[in-house]
């Protein structure tokens, strides 16, 4: 059967169409890698940790001063004995001239607070690591949200505009109708009355897209003009990578780079109760020195001598006692390092909880869409049936309208509800921790079937 003209009229208007040139969901992610800058904030502070290995490793390596001086000092010579005659000389003041250079080598051969701070500063490196790799996945997750809550936006002001062009024609055929005597002033009011709403709901849908590209902004630095958004919605989702929510959970405690930085976090507090402890150990060092002094004792003989010396040998230090303040500083650390056990099960037991929350969303994401996909058909059916009895008299001006309102709705709820499911798998792979960029890439090519 051949559509009446209303109704291709309005399928017409509401088609979505989408400009030439419109950035895609990877597009945006590339140039939110170069500008967004809690990103990089991000990659600044993975880079000096780093660090910290070489930091650690410098407790066994020697370290090497040098020091210098030189003085001259005005001395009145009276009542000094001359070292030769051993008589009361009264010359005027002297002026004694002293300095010397001393360069000291130490190499560190046993302290154990060294070899525990070397491994501490390897689990500082792990630890950033997974630090780093945390805020990629959350730049993948902001850009998504973001692109999504604008398409959504995007949706809302494509829907405004197809309805108020629908309900124009409604409102120009209602008002040649009242005009013939086919149609009462009611009819027209009706349509005026939803004419004039749908202005209203245009102007709210375009602030809010507004509003939601200026999030965008804020990671890419610069306006989105356009976004590509959905095409069409397939009918075969793509299966998830694990069957079941405990194999999910099971990954997460696993995978999860969150909880891999807690477990870390509790290594190191472990390690740092030790290192405390360390500071009751004896620590040994081979120390080497050189020493070249000019002007030695000149202050007291009025001539002073050159001395010139060299050293090496080994170096014991065993702390006796430093006032109870050791003591104190382990049971501080085995109060935070609970603290940190604690905190470990936290995070444990809250992405457990987020994974399955996840899971829910996605699997019961896939039935609403299924779900909306089919009310869409429906209502579909329902507007032009409606459109059919209108013509033919069994049907009225706002019987068309509200059909043709719930069609536009389950055409936005369906599309709301597709971007809602492809959030959710990404979340979920970010809690499983296998959320990069091959997932991302993944999502964006189920946008454009």
């Amino acid at each position: 059967m051949k559509l009446r003209p209303l109704t291709a009229a309005l399928l017409l208007s509401a088609a979505w169409h989408f400009p030439l040139h419109a950035a895609d969901l990877m597009t945006i992610y590339h140039e939110a890698l170069t500008q967004d800058s809690q990103y990089r904030s991000a990659r600044a502070a993975h880079q000096a940790a780093q660090e910290k290995v070489v930091q650690g490793r410098a407790g066994f390596l020697p370290s090497v001063t040098l020091s210098a001086n030189r003085t001259e000092q005005q001395i009145n010579a009276n009542n000094i004995f001359s070292p030769v005659t051993s008589t009361t000389t009264n010359p005027s003041a002297v002026t004694i001239h002293a300095g010397g250079v001393t360069i000291t080598a130490t190499q560190p051969l046993f302290r154990m607070e060294n070899i525990i701070i070397y491994q501490q500063s390897k689990n500082e490196v792990s630890r950033a690591d997974s630090q780093f790799i945390v805020a990629a996945q959350d730049l993948i997750l902001r850009v998504a949200q973001a692109y999504f809550d604008a398409l959504d936006a995007q949706i809302d002001v494509e829907v405004a505009e197809a309805q108020k062009k629908a309900i124009l024609i409604q409102l120009e055929q209602a008002k040649k109708n009242f005009e013939v005597g086919t149609a009462t002033i009611v009819d027209t009011n009706e349509a005026q009355a939803r004419h004039d709403l749908t202005i209203s709901q245009e102007i709210a849908a375009r602030n809010m897209l507004e509003i939601r590209k200026r999030t965008l902004q804020s990671i890419i630095d610069r306006f989105p003009e356009h976004l590509e958004g959905t095409r069409d919605i397939a009918a075969d989702l793509a299966k998830l990578q694990y069957a079941t929510m405990d194999d999910w959970v099971y990954a997460a405690e696993n995978n999860n780079y969150t909880l891999k930085i807690q477990k870390t976090a509790y290594e190191i507090a472990q390690q740092e109760v030790k290192r405390i402890w360390a500071q009751h150990y004896p620590t040994v060092d081979a120390v080497a020195q050189y020493s070249n002094q000019t002007g030695v004792g000149g202050a007291i003989t009025g001539r002073g001598i050159d001395l010139t010396s060299q050293s090496i040998g080994i170096q014991l230090n065993v702390p006796l006692f430093q006032g109870f303040s050791v003591q104190s500083r382990v049971r501080e650390a085995l109060a935070m390092q609970e603290k940190a056990l604690n905190d470990l099960e936290t995070t444990r037991r809250n992405i457990g909880l987020q994974i399955r929350q996840q899971f829910l969303n996605v699997t019961n994401g896939i039935a609403q869409i299924n779900a909306l996909k089919e009310a869409l058909k429906s209502s579909q059916t329902q507007l032009d049936s409606t459109v059919l009895g209108h013509q033919v008299g069994v049907r009225t001006e706002v019987d068309v309208l509200n059909a043709q309102q719930q069609m536009y709705a389950a055409k936005r709820d369906l599309a709301k509800a597709y971007h809602g499911y492809l959030m959710s798998r990404l979340r979920l792979s970010a809690e499983a921790g296998e959320l990069d960029e091959d997932r991302l890439l993944q999502i964006n090519a189920m946008l454009k079937r």
